[in-house]
């Protein structure tokens, strides 16, 4: 296929696909599925060889958000039965990060409910974060607070945090109708915070909202420039008491034909398949490993994910292997010691309405454990 020749050899040059391109990547058929695959798994495999990274996130305060944001269980006015709780002590969320890296886990994620932290709470988190690196001087610590303030971003970076996550999660044509309680600008300045302060930066998307082809596209050309070193990719959980919780317009062949649009868009920076991909990959998460290269271990913020160890087994069963603490993630050009060469290349929103499958609500299990519980985290 002319396209997916075209864009290996794009990808193999970071050079940045057309939006036609990138468009027609998402309207490919089922039948041309592996060839896709196969395509963006070369240039996976150009930047990152066979390496899959693993993190893991710690809810440091689940729940009661002011926000609106409409795909969140733990938004204003929210009926869904996730666990509440407010600051965890640095010592508990170090023990839940140490189990999620005696399972593996190469960065520990720290997340937050709310709008944005207090100056108060930077120094919580702070404190928690001298906790984590004292018993695991190696592993990588990344934030999610929420928006930031002048000043907060370096407050972090000199506590010792690693990366700082804000993520896009759609459009901005398209942000309005998801969320009115703060603006697309408002995270793009605060991934700019963070980079400003020498955090690494993270930032995705949230696809399933109901969103069109075009708004996938629009909103991955944007993390390409504004180039954070991560993007993490989440397919929406359409956890029951949110406004999206019927919105079921993914199947496993979209979902990767979104990966794969992501890896040519973005094709030399960690791609990471975060949540929902139990939910709506399924059976097919391993083919998945061929256009990421990192995923999230065990848990997510409110909602269960598969076994830590089905994820280990997983990744050995695709062939591939679990990234190394010595290791660097990114491309050398990208500031880390990476692979380069060295590793081894219709109507879009009424077509995904019409592949879309019927609603799995038996694959949406309430966080019961971990972070906030007496019970022992999924790691």
């Amino acid at each position: 296929m002319d396209l997916l020749n075209t864009l290996v050899e794009k990808g193999l040059r970071r050079e940045l696909p057309s939006r036609e391109e990138a468009l027609a990547v998402l309207t490919t058929s089922d039948d041309d599925l592996l060839e896709v695959v196969a395509a963006a798994g070369k240039v996976r495999r150009q930047w990152f060889g066979r390496r899959v990274k693993l993190n893991y996130l710690v809810n440091l305060k689940s729940g009661l958000c002011p926000e609106d944001c409409s795909y969140c269980s733990q938004r204003l006015g929210s009926e869904a039965g996730i666990l509440k709780y407010t600051w965890l002590k640095p010592d508990e969320a170090s023990k839940a990060a140490a189990a999620g890296v005696a399972g593996g886990a190469k960065r520990v994620c720290l997340v937050a409910s709310g709008r944005g932290p207090t100056d108060r709470d930077v120094d919580r988190v702070s404190k928690t974060i001298g906790a984590i690196k004292e018993q695991n001087a190696d592993v990588e610590v990344c934030a999610c607070l929420g928006l930031l303030s002048d000043g907060q971003a370096e407050r972090l970076k000199a506590a010792g945090a690693d990366a700082y996550n804000h993520n896009l999660n759609t459009s901005e044509s398209t942000y309005g109708d998801i969320t009115t309680t703060h603006t697309y600008a408002d995270r793009v300045e605060t991934v700019r915070h963070a980079q400003g302060a020498g955090l690494s930066a993270c930032s995705g998307l949230i696809a399933g909202m109901g969103e069109s082809d075009a708004d996938l596209v629009d909103v991955v050309f944007a993390l390409r420039a504004l180039d954070p070193d991560s993007v993490p990719v989440n397919f929406l959980i359409p956890v029951e008491g949110t406004p999206l919780a019927g919105e079921w317009n993914l199947t496993p062949q979209r979902a990767l034909r979104i990966l794969a649009m992501v890896r040519f868009v973005c094709p030399d920076v960690e791609v990471r398949l975060a949540g929902g991909r139990e939910v709506h990959l399924r059976t097919m998460q391993p083919l998945a490993l061929h256009l990421v290269n990192s995923i999230f271990l065990g848990d997510y913020l409110t909602t269960e994910g598969q076994e830590g160890k089905a994820d280990l087994d997983m990744i050995a069963d695709a062939g591939f292997e679990v990234e190394g603490a010595g290791t660097a993630t990114l491309p050398e050009h990208r500031g880390g010691g990476g692979c380069a060469s060295a590793c081894a290349p219709s109507d879009s929103a009424s077509s995904a309405g019409a592949e879309a499958a019927s609603a799995r609500t038996d694959l949406v299990t309430v966080r019961r454990r971990g972070a906030g519980t007496d019970l022992a985290p999924n790691a």
